[in-house]
């Protein structure tokens, strides 16, 4: 499976701008080879995160679905279309979307560990569920930025069967470290394929660090961007899946009955 990740340089509130440079990014990607997934980073319509919300938010994804899924179905390529800023009649959540090849929308998912540090729990409301789905016959899962910080909601998902896992972020350049450290041992703990979007340039006084990359079940980068706008691509050959599993048999060994906060001491 080949994927692109685009390391998008938005403009904070820009909507009219970030929808046409969003769309001439991924066409650029699929001109430049042929690919199965295109990857969107997070918030790309707004920027992370504009203090007036309503003038810029989409309104129940209208918008980019509408976009995005004619977008899928005219190029004949999967995208995973990072996260966006998202009114409905319960408030702003931030929301990522999946179309397939057909243009259809294969995953919905508000970002459920919100960061509390910028305000964001202030601004959005939190989502309720994990996000499994399936591209090209591979079962995938999706996050969010803040979400690669908390491993059980990997390692639950790893377990529901998930193979390959998108996380699109806006992580800011001062904790580049942080991401990458977490992206790897996030994919060796688990034993999969990992890609991360991040995007650049400057949200307020915020600069994102980019860094994007696709990481494969040993941790081993298998396309790795630096701090600009930029579109990279990996390949992930998932039958070498079995044979890491294997030989490092990490779900055989699990003890599940020693993590119970509620077990007998």
């Amino acid at each position: 499976m080949k994927i692109s990740c685009i390391q998008m340089d938005m403009r904070l509130g820009d909507v009219e701008y970030n929808f046409a440079h969003a769309e001439e990014l991924v066409r650029a990607a699929v001109e430049k080879e042929h690919l199965d997934v295109v990857v969107l980073p997070e918030t790309w319509n707004t920027g992370f995160f504009p203090k007036e919300l309503a003038p810029c938010a989409d309104r129940d994804g209208e918008r980019v679905k509408a976009v995005f899924s004619a977008l899928a179905r005219e190029l004949n390529v999967n995208i995973v279309c990072g996260s966006v800023a998202n009114k409905r009649v319960e408030g702003f959540f931030n929301t990522a979307y999946v179309f397939d090849r057909n243009g259809e929308v294969v995953a919905e998912y508000d970002k459920t560990h919100l960061f509390t540090p910028s305000g964001e729990h202030e601004a959005f409301q939190c989502g309720w569920h994990t996000c499994r789905f399936t591209l090209d016959g591979k079962s995938c899962g999706l996050i969010i930025c803040y979400d690669i910080r908390f491993p059980e909601l990997i390692r639950t998902m790893t377990l529901e069967g998930v193979d390959l896992l998108f996380a699109v972020a806006q992580w800011p350049e001062k904790r580049t470290m942080h991401l990458e450290t977490l992206a790897r041992a996030r994919a060796i703990e688990n034993q999969m394929f990992l890609v991360l979007c991040n995007s650049v340039g400057t949200a307020g006084e915020t600069r994102c660090g980019g860094h994007s990359a696709v990481i494969d079940p040993w941790g081993e980068y298998l396309a790795k961007a630096g701090d600009r706008e930029e579109i990279i691509t990996g390949e992930a050959d998932f039958s070498v899946i079995e044979g890491i599993r294997s030989s490092i048999n990490v779900f055989r060994d699990r003890r599940p009955e020693l993590y119970a906060l509620d077990r007998p001491v």
